[in-house]
């Protein structure tokens, strides 16, 4: 055992497959260079504390009642995390946790998952806890379902988790599998923050989740994932159902196809498979915004893009494009203006390459 360790877990960008992993379809996504940062010590008295540099608050919270918060909802993804290694039989005593973050807030990168990894990492590091990295994640994927009330799948965990450095990640949510898939040299990740932040507890995430499962259920099938589009064109589903629906099915297929074509090195049929998924993210998901689809638009006619689309539950955020390596200046300097000149919004960039997952830094 520790009596202090420093964790770190990176952010993440989903790159194709959108709302499928609850739906045990395949995503590809990357580990990012940016994260959580938490230095971790023991206690003697039987409670957790936490503190925050970003917001420059703390908590106080006995173990023997860890509880959500509504005061201080940004602690509830830790606290939710040691509740649940608590109901899972693992042993900790009272330990104080300190966060700092270099992820901006609601950009859809996931910095929730990230804080919930850290944090996990951070007790097994104290306490000496013995899980491999997937149960790790599974765990953190239950804090956030359980606890914080938002019913996400396993991606944003997994892929903080099981980030490579050059790799993108290939999950396979039925099989709960992970494969690397390398990214071409001359090819970059590029995020702009729309500037509207995302919220996915406002209850849109919940209902398009509702809404897959009957899919499924009237289909008479487990998930989605065994569904395919000629089914959905036979089966009696209302309208809105039916196109949740197509676009999952849609995305898993585009993901298998994207897996293809990096591995023969055809970066503008990976870019075109981005821009499809953004189309049904817009018309069959609804869970684009007008700001996310000018960003896109604008990607579209830019050189050096090859592909874009909006990254992570949607509703707000950043998109992701994959860009020819060296032309991000120009690109940002051409998107950013015209974007603020149709919008009045600004967006913000970060350049990034798929970097390793969670880690103990000390």
């Amino acid at each position: 055992m520790s009596e202090t360790t420093t964790t770190f877990a990176p952010g993440r960008v989903e790159i194709l497959g959108n709302h499928t992993d609850y739906n045990l379809g395949f995503v590809l996504s990357a580990a990012i260079h940016l994260g959580v940062t938490i230095e971790a010590s023991r206690l003697s008295e039987e409670i957790l504390e936490i503190s925050s540099e970003t917001n420059q608050r703390s908590i106080s919270i006995e173990l023997s009642n860890l509880r959500p918060l509504t005061e201080d909802a940004w602690a509830n993804y830790p606290v939710g995390v040691i509740k649940v290694l608590l109901a899972s039989g693992f042993r900790l005593s009272g330990m104080r946790l300190n966060i700092s973050s270099d992820l901006p807030l609601g950009a859809g990168l996931s910095s929730s998952a990230a804080l919930e990894v850290a944090t996990a990492l951070a007790a097994k590091a104290l306490f000496d806890l013995e899980f491999e990295k997937m149960r790790l994640a599974q765990l953190c994927q239950k804090a956030e379902n359980e606890f914080v009330g938002v019913q996400s799948g396993l991606l944003d965990q997994a892929s903080s988790v099981f980030g490579k450095s050059h790799q993108l990640i290939l999950l396979d949510f039925l099989n709960v599998t992970v494969e690397t898939v390398s990214l071409p040299a001359n090819a970059s990740l590029l995020l702009l923050n729309s500037g509207v932040p995302h919220q996915l507890t406002g209850g849109e995430y919940n209902e398009r989740r509702k809404q897959c499962m009957l899919a499924a259920k009237s289909l008479g099938i487990k998930s989605l994932r065994d569904a395919t589009l000629a089914q959905l064109e036979s089966v009696p589903l209302d309208e809105v159902t039916r196109r949740r629906a197509i676009h999952v099915v849609g995305e898993s297929d585009r993901v298998l196809q994207g897996v293809q074509a990096l591995r023969s090195n055809r970066l503008q049929a990976f870019g075109d498979l981005m821009f499809a998924s953004h189309v049904s993210s817009q018309i069959n998901f609804e869970n684009s915004t007008s700001y996310l689809d000018v960003l896109v638009d604008l990607a579209r006619k830019t050189p050096g893009v090859f592909g874009s689309r909006l990254t992570g539950g949607g509703f707000g955020g950043s998109t992701v494009s994959l860009i020819q390596a060296g032309y991000a200046n120009e690109i940002v300097r051409t998107i950013s203006l015209e974007y603020h000149k149709m919008t009045g919004a600004n967006c913000s960039a970060i350049l990034t390459e798929p970097s390793e997952g969670a880690r103990i830094l000390s």
